[in-house]
């Protein structure tokens, strides 16, 4: 049923988003061009017509289906736990458009508020045509993440995997996804790529805000985008700013194009464009790894410069015969696939960062007294920064932590159970989603007070309490954990440090976006100012 259910209820939906969307963006102020609006009609008209001829057929099935599914469900509950409360909605959509709305909506996490007031922490509801389970339970979400792979696994749309392929590193299970994940952590914290990517990390900050000293309005979102694909495409290729670096960003900015979208393929569509721009992507890629094929053979005792090198090595080992057969396919298809993490949510962490400050004087006025401290102190000694010593910012982490806890950038994850499971007397039946909802513990009171008010002291109080990964999940968690966890944060205290000690800056009035994905409406301008910071700079007390 579930299957019909959701061809069903894709048809209907997407018809009505599809048909009106690009509407609403232009009364919006959010015009597109012509292609654009090419896609959207013409998978419309696709949509409906599918529409029109499935729609009784599908109608009656649901119908006779409707009962036994109920019964179904009063058996489970007698035997297990019991499968949680809450609405399914309207015939097809569900609450889908509520879902929606909120996340246009100044607090996205509304939708799990209303219903967690209604049936508790963990409830059902339907969304896309397919009834999900939906948890805002920090210790349900523990078990959701830790349980991996012979209980849950992930669950995207249809257009990433179409996009990604059935092997890609989001989908891939079991021994696989752990090595990958394992060598690929490791490469992170080796002490040889610390001291590297900070000199690395440190040069691209500087070079982006000398040139955001000679513009007269920063669009803070659009060029820390480009600020941090530069670090990242060096971290992984170790390609620097140049014509390839701009031919990389182009193609790869096309292909990503196609992550959340209508998985139709067919010359015109979203798909067909990024799967397009995936394969020239995958060609520019694949000619650095097979020069660095080569080169890697001749130096294998050596520490590895970059995650080619890594995965080179890996392959070279024989640790599987299906990379052993296209090594060049297996490697640059992987390294493609690590650029999608860091593409939105280091430029999102960053662009946040400075809004929350902006709008917090306090807390900006101490995070400069902090990073003015170990400024003096270093050009006293003479001596370089390392990693540790943005690392033990330790205000400048609490800022960070707060960005990321408010933000909310990966607002949850989707997983599907592979049998029936029952945690903390819920039962979540074989087959259904479960959304682990990370903005929901993050935003809620009980656990942060006053959740909405930017507070970076609160990591004081708290005594890292929360910092866990129970509570506070900004990367995920358990197995599939983000292994760039702290090289991120790295990432983020340095551009923070830079700004705050070498500029000042005036923002204009811009307001945060949480759907689709999180963004500034108006990708956050301002105007920025070099200043000799020499004095100590007096903060009040919080």
């Amino acid at each position: 049923m579930c299957n019909s259910f959701m061809c069903f209820g894709v048809v209907s939906f997407f018809w009505c988003v599809f048909m009106y969307f690009p509407i609403i963006q232009v009364f919006s102020g959010n015009l597109f061009g012509p292609s654009y609006f090419m896609d959207y009609w013409v998978v419309g008209f696709l949509v409906l017509t599918a529409g029109i001829i499935l729609r009784s057929r599908l109608w009656i099935r649901l119908t006779k289906w409707k009962t036994r599914d109920e019964d179904e469900e009063q058996e489970k509950g007698t035997k297990k736990g019991m499968i949680p409360k809450g609405s399914l909605g309207w015939p097809v959509i569900g609450e889908t458009l509520a879902f929606i709305a909120c996340g246009y909506s100044s607090r996205p996490v509304t939708f799990m508020d209303k219903r967690k007031s209604l049936y508790g922490k963990v409830f059902k509801t339907n969304i896309i045509g397919t009834p999900i389970i939906i948890s805002t339970d920090a210790e349900v979400n523990k078990v959701v993440l830790q349980n991996h792979g012979n209980t849950f696994v992930p669950a995207y749309p249809k257009s990433i995997t179409e996009l990604l392929g059935e092997n890609s590193i989001l989908s891939i299970n079991g021994p696989h996804q752990k090595r990958l994940h394992t060598i690929i952590g490791a490469f992170f914290r080796s002490p040889h790529l610390k001291e590297r990517i900070t000199r690395d990390i440190e040069a691209s900050v500087g070079l982006t805000l000398d040139s955001w000293a000679q513009l007269p309005v920063v669009h803070v979102q659009d060029e820390i985008k480009k600020m941090t694909f530069e670090i990242l495409v060096k971290l992984l290729m170790s390609i620097s700013r140049g014509e390839d670096l701009e031919i990389l960003k182009l193609e790869f900015e096309e292909f990503i194009k196609g992550l959340i979208c209508i998985p139709i393929n067919f010359p015109g569509t979203r798909l067909y464009k990024s799967l397009k721009a995936k394969e020239r992507l995958i060609k520019i890629v694949k000619k650095v790894v097979k020069e660095r094929q080569v080169a890697t053979a001749e130096r294998k005792n050596s520490p590895a410069n970059d995650a080619v090198d890594v995965l080179l090595r890996d392959v070279s080992d024989g640790a599987s015969s299906d990379k052993q057969s296209q090594p060049l396919d297996f490697v640059s298809g992987k390294i493609v696939e690590m650029m999608i993490p860091g593409e939105e949510t280091m430029p999102t962490a960053m662009t946040l960062a400075v809004k929350f400050l902006s709008d917090n004087p306090v807390a900006l006025a101490k995070l400069v007294e902090e990073n003015m401290d170990v400024k003096r102190r270093k050009l006293e000694s003479g001596e370089e920064y390392n990693w540790s010593d943005y690392m033990s910012l330790s205000f400048t982490q609490n800022v960070i932590n707060e960005t990321l806890r408010m933000a909310n950038i990966i607002n949850g994850v989707w997983r599907k159970a592979l049998k029936d499971v029952e945690i903390k007397g819920y039962l979540i039946p074989k087959g259904w989603c479960v959304l682990a909802s990370f903005i929901s513990v993050h935003m809620d009171e009980d656990i942060y007070e006053n959740p909405y008010q930017f507070d970076p002291w609160r990591w004081d109080r708290i005594n890292g309490s929360a910092n866990s990964n129970v509570c506070f999940t900004p990367f995920g968690g358990g197995q599939r954990l983000c292994p760039g966890l702290e090289l991120s944060k790295l990432e983020i205290a340095i551009f923070l440090h830079q700004l705050v000690t070498r500029y000042s800056w005036t923002a204009e009035e811009d307001k945060i976006v949480s759907f689709p994905t999180v963004k500034m409406k108006r990708r956050l301008p301002i105007r920025v100012a070099p200043v000799e910071r020499t004095s100590h700079i007096p903060v009040e007390d919080h």
